[in-house]
């Protein structure tokens, strides 16, 4: 940070703590690491909102039903791989905070096998079988037609976008999100400059937006090998992993890759519950046509752009959480947990407001006609109020994750997802609600699960789940 961003920092710090949200000196180290992620994800997610943006224009209703349908999928990929990655910051971060660099960097190999291992099928799918997987909403022949050709076009970028979680999150875990920022945000950048010529330039609809991201994912993974196998980014400000992947030492250690699953997997099927539930919603709104599917895409991804706050926060807590407990600290590791949750709940609810405010202008960015801006702007606004609950759910459980304890908040999405969620978007079919169970199925989507996940914070089992996985004799106290 230069100077003045950090008198900024400092003085918001000062701020924040007299406001009882987070103590001033936590609020520096949040910050540092948080930003960058912050900035990463506002640039990740703008770029599929851009996508639907385009393909708004270009093609229409049909066109962004088509892929909302495909990105359905495309959001599993996502899912799984931070799944997988959110055991590759929990265990880098703790051995990294308690000077474990070689096991660290031992965690980092394994977790790219086990990223390959999960993508070549993926990809081979997505290949093969477009046309049954898209097949599974009851849409329009249109809209349906447009999935298969985006889906099928992106498929080879399931494999890069699976190594560059495991890169970003490994370079969260030893306290770096400025080069990841940096890597993630270029290829951003890229995916909607591709986009838009393709798009327009070409004429090529969906599939230009396809092309697009593939190529720019695959931009992402080239820059972000060349820092993961130690090597110098030169005068960029980007620096080389300190836990690198090298031809020397082992790739395989039994235990350490049973800890890895034994983490990840909970969260990969927390990650899962997060994504699968978009399919039950889809398929929902398909049944009122592609008006009302675009409309809750629109809502989905304008509240994805807002939770890029918690591609910071989320990932902050994991680390600091991490670190601390590292260190055996659990007092601290405490202390940062509590703060970034308030953090977020006072941060989200401010954008909230803001998104609220400005819904219908917002959607009409995505959709024309009076009433179809309305309606997209009813989604927006939903589910710019429901990412509060995002907000909360996800500094919970990041701090959760820190500690590698990843069993009940996987429990705690299957709830709120699968027990409220679609029960509640099931009604419109059945009810007068209509639409409206929709909305209500995206605020149970988030503030369920979200309030779980803050009881079991602040309940505090965490610290002993995470004396199993600390490279230093337990110290702690629970």
């Amino acid at each position: 940070m230069s100077g003045w961003q950090q008198r900024v920092v400092e003085s918001t710090g000062r701020v924040l703590e007299r406001l009882g949200v987070i103590d001033a000196e936590r609020f520096g180290p949040t910050a540092d690491l948080a930003w960058p992620r912050i900035v990463t994800g506002f640039a990740i997610m703008s770029k599929q909102t851009a996508d639907l943006a385009m393909v708004g224009i270009a093609v229409g209703t049909a066109g962004t039903a088509g892929l909302a349908f495909a990105l359905a999928f495309w959001e599993i990929v996502t899912m799984l791989g931070l799944g997988l990655a959110g055991g590759t910051v929990s265990l880098v971060s703790q051995n990294y905070g308690g000077e474990e660099t070689e096991r660290a960097s031992l965690v980092v190999k394994q977790s790219v096998l086990l990223a390959v291992a999960l993508a070549l099928p993926l990809v081979a799918t997505f290949w093969l079988f477009a046309d049954v997987l898209i097949g599974f909403f009851s849409g329009e022949a249109d809209s349906l037609a447009h999935g298969v050709t985006y889906l099928t076009l992106v498929a080879p970028a399931v494999l890069f976008e699976l190594l560059n979680l495991i890169a970003s999150r490994t370079y969260t875990g030893v306290g770096d999100t400025f080069t990841e920022m940096v890597a993630r945000a270029g290829g951003a950048v890229l995916n909607i400059a591709l986009s838009a010529v393709f798009i327009f330039g070409f004429g090529m609809g969906v599939a230009g937006a396809a092309i697009g991201t593939t190529l720019s994912t695959g931009f992402v993974t080239v820059v972000l090998a060349w820092g993961m196998v130690g090597r110098s980014y030169g005068a960029l400000g980007m620096e080389p992993s300190p836990v690198p992947i090298t031809r020397s030492g082992g790739w395989f250690d039994a235990a350490l890759l049973g800890q890895v699953i034994e983490i990840s997997a909970p969260e990969i099927g927390r990650r899962l519950a997060q994504g699968i539930v978009v399919f039950p919603l889809l398929w929902i709104a398909a049944a009122f046509g592609p008006v009302v599917v675009t409309a809750l895409e629109v809502g989905r991804r304008v509240r994805g752009m807002i939770n890029s706050i918690n591609w910071g926060l989320s990932l902050a807590a994991s680390s600091l959480v991490g670190q601390e407990l590292g260190s055996n600290d659990e007092a601290g590791a405490g202390a940062y947990g509590e703060g970034i949750i308030r953090l977020a709940i006072v941060t989200f609810a401010g954008v909230a407001v803001v998104v609220v405010a400005l819904s219908e202008p917002i959607a009409g960015v995505f959709v024309s006609g009076s009433d179809e801006v309305a309606l997209a702007g009813t989604f927006v606004a939903v589910g710019a109020i429901s990412a509060i609950g995002f907000g909360i759910d996800g500094t919970a459980a990041g701090a959760l994750l820190g500690a590698g304890d990843t069993r009940l908040p996987f429990v705690a999405a299957l709830i709120g997802r699968y027990v409220f969620a679609v029960p509640a978007a099931t009604l419109g079919l059945v009810t007068p609600l209509g639409v409206a169970a929709l909305y209500l199925a995206l605020l149970l989507e988030t503030f369920v699960p979200g309030g779980i996940n803050y009881w079991l914070f602040r309940r505090g089992r965490w610290k002993a789940v995470s004396r199993r996985y600390r490279p230093s004799p337990e110290t702690g106290t629970d």
